[in-house]
């Protein structure tokens, strides 16, 4: 999208000129050199060298200029006013008609002269953060002490290049970079259990420090109401209709960013296709398939429709009104090439076994009309039904799973910008296990952070989770073992 200011100039001629004139000659609608407003501006303007054509010269002369063309140096001026100073919402405030304007005319130009675009957007977080491993199991809590117990400081690169040909279709490519360590690092799985990935946390397989193609789609409208979606790199989650929920506005851990059913919204990276069908009343349906091996092509190791694809196959139902949502999902999922990630260590032991897994979702949530001291709510909950390929032994093994979730969040909090957020809920543990045995498995997530946002683009957020038996079963009869995390996670947007 072109700056509303170029966009703008650049349009005048078609959008005709008589009604930035009428601004200029009503004497009403003229800001004076000694209005306040008419002093910021021509300040900001010499401070950080934002200007315009239309009001470059009659500033310079000290002349009265239009409001209309106040706005639109607000605008130009804009991307040099870091956070939610007094003077910058008092600025927007005393212009936010001619604002509203401004961008009404912008759209105007766009939708009748639309041009083939590029843009480049950057998400960099830095965390710096450690563990405390805790619990009567002394031996456990004494590895994962010697083996995670460090405190660490770690990055994670997105870049983003979207480009549209139409102005209706998305081609995205996305670079990405970090340096969490597989082997050593908790916050990337590393151990005691894959529950402490941070949704920020990303490495190379091949090392650190090295930029990948993460994700290449292309996204596009197929008649009224439907949008495709194909790639040979894309997330299961890039492919739905609607995401059911509005937590978190700074993300910790990544299980609570699966809707309280990470077996259905697992987010399988790999080869993938959607297609999905919207109507102007709220309802959506979506149906995708995303192969995790789509790129291998030996059929005894990978390939698409496979039986070592290690695919995702979903549909969802789902209903979005301004305030709330709901959405139903089914998933068909092969057990092995890690489809589902976010189980108990028990889970994880079983769903490693060739065979397959169905899992069901259920997500909702609610947000209030305004930011409040009332926070929004965002819940789900997974059942999961594993079945195993014959020549598996299943005494034992996992038959049935659940999990779910909570999140609540804060939006504004004590200041603009900033937010609060809590969640709590089950990762997927074993319910029923085949042969009858009553497992013993579960474990409880939680998290809490706050954001502050100090300007338009960073953030500054600490935070702590806590698992208190990310082992499930695999936890000795009698002991206990837990673990703490504390992180200072701080986010850059460019």
């Amino acid at each position: 999208m072109l700056p509303p200011i170029v966009a703008l100039m650049g349009g005048i001629a078609v959008l005709g000129a008589s009604a930035g004139s009428a601004w200029a000659q009503a004497e009403g609608q003229l800001l004076q050199p000694d209005d306040w407003a008419y002093q910021r501006l021509s300040a900001l303007r010499i401070q950080h060298g934002c200007s315009t054509t239309t009001s470059e010269e009659r500033l310079n002369q000290g002349l009265a200029i239009s409001r209309f063309s106040a706005a639109a140096l607000l605008q130009a001026c804009l991307p040099h006013l870091n956070g939610n100073t007094s003077e910058r919402a008092l600025l927007l405030r005393q212009l936010e008609q001619e604002l509203q304007q401004l961008d009404q005319q912008v759209e105007t130009l766009e939708a009748t002269q639309f041009s083939p675009t590029t843009k480049l957007k950057g998400l960099a977080s830095l965390v710096l953060g450690g563990n405390r491993f805790e619990g009567s199991d002394s031996a456990v809590v004494s590895s994962s002490r010697s083996n995670f117990g460090a405190t660490t400081f770690n990055y994670d690169l997105k870049l983003y290049l979207d480009t549209s040909f139409t102005g209706q279709d998305l081609l995205r490519a996305r670079l990405r970079s970090g340096n969490f360590d597989r082997v050593s690092n908790s916050f990337y799985g590393a151990g005691p259990s894959k529950l402490s990935i941070l949704e920020t946390a990303f490495q190379e397989q091949s090392g650190p420090d090295i930029v990948s193609v993460n994700r290449l789609y292309y996204q596009f409208p197929i008649g009224k109401g439907f949008t495709a979606t194909v790639g040979p790199r894309i997330g299961q989650l890039d492919l739905f209709a609607l995401r059911p929920s509005v937590y978190p506005a700074e993300t910790i851990l990544d299980l609570f960013t699966l809707k309280g059913a990470p077996a259905a919204y697992n987010f399988k990276l790999g080869t993938g296709a959607g297609l999905w069908w919207q109507s102007p009343g709220g309802f959506s349906v979506s149906a995708n398939y995303v192969a995790g091996h789509g790129r291998d092509g030996n059929p005894s190791e990978g390939g698409i429709g496979t039986a070592y694809s290690a695919s995702t196959g979903s549909v969802q139902l789902a209903y979005r009104q301004p305030q709330w949502a709901v959405a139903a999902v089914v998933s068909s999922v092969q057990n092995q090439g890690g489809g589902i990630t976010y189980a108990t260590n028990f889970t994880l032991d079983s769903l490693s076994n060739p065979g397959q897994t169905t899992a069901f979702g259920l997500s909702v949530y609610w947000q209030p009309r305004q930011s409040s001291w009332v926070p929004s709510i965002s819940a789900g909950w997974g059942f999961n039904r594993t079945d195993y390929a014959s020549e598996v032994e299943r005494q034992g093994l996992v038959a049935n799973s659940q999990s779910w979730s909570v999140g609540l969040q804060w939006k504004d909090l004590f200041a603009p910008g900033n937010a609060l957020g809590m969640a709590v809920g089950q990762p997927i543990f074993a319910t029923s296990l085949y042969g009858g045995d009553t497992p013993r498995d579960g474990n409880t997530a939680w998290e809490w952070w706050y954001k502050f946002q100090l300007s338009d683009n960073i953030a500054v957020t600490p935070a702590l989770f806590l698992l208190s038996r990310p082992l499930g079963a695999d936890t000795k009869t009698g002991e206990s073992f837990r673990q703490l995390g504390a992180l200072l996670k701080t986010t850059l947007r460019f």
